[in-house]
């Protein structure tokens, strides 16, 4: 019991106290800077371009969530597969699916150089300034 108390007691002082890790919520929290580019190779639509970042070595889906947050103009779905985590399902309404073989494929580009991410969502750990490329294509 006693050790609960302190632990209690050590957590509020960690929170309350100047220096204390920043809320998720707050500015200082985020301090990597990337953006969203959303495309669409099956019809053609115009490209929008999004602005969000993450904690340092935060994961693309926490990127994806606070956007989503922040920007009415921006929404997405996804699953959680148990053996390879959040699979991507649907950006601002247009879902991906097996009938039409479609699918959202994420890309990253960094500097100059466009690759393909070998991880998800869950996985994925922007770095500063990187562009992320989701594009609704055919397969």
């Amino acid at each position: 019991m006693m050790n609960r108390a302190f632990l209690s007691v050590a957590l509020l002082l960690l929170v309350l106290l100047p220096g204390a890790p920043a809320r998720e919520d707050s500015p200082e929290y985020c301090v990597t800077p990337f953006s969203i580019l959303v495309s669409n190779s099956v019809t053609n639509a115009p490209n929008k371009t999004y602005s969000t970042c993450v904690v340092y070595r935060g994961i693309l889906l926490k990127g994806m969530r606070r956007l989503q947050k922040t920007n009415k103009g921006f929404r997405f779905t996804y699953t959680e597969d148990p053996t390879y985590g959040p699979y991507l399902q649907s950006v601002n309404g247009l879902k991906g699916n097996t009938k039409d073989r479609t699918y959202w494929e994420l890309l990253v580009k960094q500097a100059n150089e466009t690759i393909r991410l070998n991880v998800g969502i869950g996985a994925f750990i922007p770095s500063e300034n990187d562009q992320i490329i989701l594009n609704f294509k055919e397969y």
